[in-house]
């Protein structure tokens, strides 16, 4: 394990992780290495390469590198000041970086979307998402110059971290794991759950101050959105502060919730999509006099509902958190709305948050596991490494808020990733829309059904979550890349054609 919770589960906008947030984290992280290195110059260039180039404009890469250049962070920008400043960049040409000096910036001629070439480097085939940023002299001549891999979920890579995996130092956690039999055998040894195993590391990740600013940043009363008051970190335990992050998260999710119910109208990007969530969200609230649902189903369909509009809030560019992408990210906050408005009914205030805590934890393992061992990035694997992935989590971390064992908790991560495997990410016009905000429902579903089946058929099964997250990078890996978010086949050319 080296990755946190807190890096898995991420506050950004929409519409997507790998290509909005991650390339927003480049821009901002390649002015910080340009202003550590003292290099001078009098313009910036911007190339981008394979998916980011073919589904940029619909995924708002150009807009996120733009406000990246403007020092802007995916977790603390103002979403409403983000056409203002864009149009005044537009006008002026002018960067001015850290307030030293400016860099000529022209959007329309220094922003370049190289479609036909895949890489930054033909030679050397890496991650579809790359990106160059430049510095230029007077003459046009580069003085200063890094490639970024934005690799999913808002994880960025330099060419250099991306060649050398093995040279990150590794972090030090009191129960390592580098797999799923190894997270179950640790676990039973020290005959802990999942989720304690996890918080255990997480409080040890306390050291890092990579953490620690992660984790005050969620927590920051500076986040424009936060709507509530920020604990007081400081005063809190480590167990304490980790767990007040979680919430922090979880009420980001809410948020983002709500505002997806009472938001109505039609989604930006063309393709003319109507917002469905405040519709459905209507018809649901239609109950008998008791205040039964008339329906059975409407449990089920609230699931449906929620992730719904989640994901049309991340289309319309609005504050999502990446669970683990931002393609994929209502079906954690759906399940865990089902868990406490549908799963826990005789459960109290605090055995609720208890439940809650154990899901997120719980889910952060299993997407840990997909992470390091696979990939959570839709360019690279195809959509069964987003909605895919947060399926599974969200069916482990289901059993676990109910109080599932390890056991079951490893059996339904693999059953909810077994029926999504080969799933393609084939957007439509390059917008995280079509299929995607459905596609979220149908994943949180399917992510109940897989909780139920592992609880209610305990023991042995044949297939490990070890061998289907193989199986998944492997089904990846053999994907045509033309159904690896490039929009040039599937869905995306199809209905082109219809």
């Amino acid at each position: 394990m080296n990755t946190s919770l807190f890096e898995l589960f991420k506050i950004g906008i929409g519409p997507s992780s790998s290509h909005t947030v991650g390339p927003m984290r480049a821009a901002l992280r390649f002015l910080r290495e340009l202003a550590a290195t003292g290099t001078s110059g009098t313009a910036i260039t911007v190339d981008l390469y394979g998916s980011l180039a073919l589904t940029g404009i619909g995924h708002a890469t150009d807009r996120a590198v733009m406000m990246g250049l403007l020092e802007e962070s995916p977790d603390t920008v103002d979403l409403t000041h983000i056409d203002q400043r864009l149009a005044s960049l537009s006008k002026t040409h002018a960067l001015n970086l850290f307030g030293q000096h400016a860099v000529r910036f022209d959007p329309a001629t220094d922003l370049r979307f190289h479609r036909d070439q895949m890489y930054p480097d033909t030679a050397a085939p890496t991650h579809p998402n790359g990106m160059r940023f430049s510095l230029l002299d007077d003459s046009g001549s580069v003085v200063f110059a890094q490639v970024y891999y934005s690799i999913g979920g808002g994880f960025i890579l330099s060419a250099e971290e991306y060649a050398n995996p093995g040279g990150a130092k590794k972090r030090s956690v009191p129960y390592p794991f580098a797999s799923a039999a190894e997270l179950l055998r640790v676990a039973d040894e020290h005959g802990l759950s999942i989720a304690d195993l996890v918080l255990a590391n997480e409080i040890a990740l306390l050291s890092d101050p990579t953490i620690t600013r992660r984790i005050d940043r969620i927590v920051s009363p500076l986040r424009p959105d936060i709507g509530a008051p920020a604990p007081d970190i400081a005063a809190l335990s480590p167990e304490q502060q980790i767990k007040a992050a979680i919430l922090t998260l979880w009420h980001t999710m809410e948020q983002c919730i709500e505002r997806g119910i009472a938001t109505e109208g039609t989604l930006p990007g063309g393709l003319n999509v109507r917002r469905r969530a405040a519709g459905l969200a209507r018809r649901l609230e239609r109950m008998d006099a008791d205040g039964r649902f008339r329906d059975p189903l409407a449990p089920m369909d609230s699931v449906t509902l929620v992730a719904m509009a989640v994901n049309e809030e991340n289309a319309a560019g609005g504050r999502v958190v990446t669970a683990p992408t931002n393609g994929a990210a209502g079906v954690i906050p759906a399940i865990a709305y089902f868990y406490l408005h549908h799963g826990s009914h005789s459960a109290s205030p605090q055995e609720k948050e208890a439940g809650l805590l154990r899901y997120f934890l719980t889910a952060a393992a299993i997407g840990i596991l997909y992470k390091e061992n696979a990939s959570i990035s839709g360019a690279e694997v195809g959509c069964q490494g987003e909605v895919g992935v947060a399926c599974s989590m969200a069916a482990g971390g289901l059993v676990a808020a109910l109080g599932g064992d390890n056991a079951a908790i490893e059996h339904a991560a693999e059953i909810g990733m077994e029926h999504n495997l080969g799933m393609t990410c084939d957007p439509i016009g390059g917008l995280v829309q079509i299929p995607c905000i459905e596609r979220n429902g149908m994943g949180a579903v399917k992510a109940v059904n897989a909780c139920r089946l592992a609880m209610n058929d305990p023991g042995t099964h044949k297939i490990s979550l070890d061998q289907i997250i193989d199986t998944m990078y492997r089904t990846g890996m053999d994907m045509q890349s033309r159904y690896k978010e490039t929009s040039l086949a599937g869905l995306a050319l199809n209905i082109i054609e219809c």
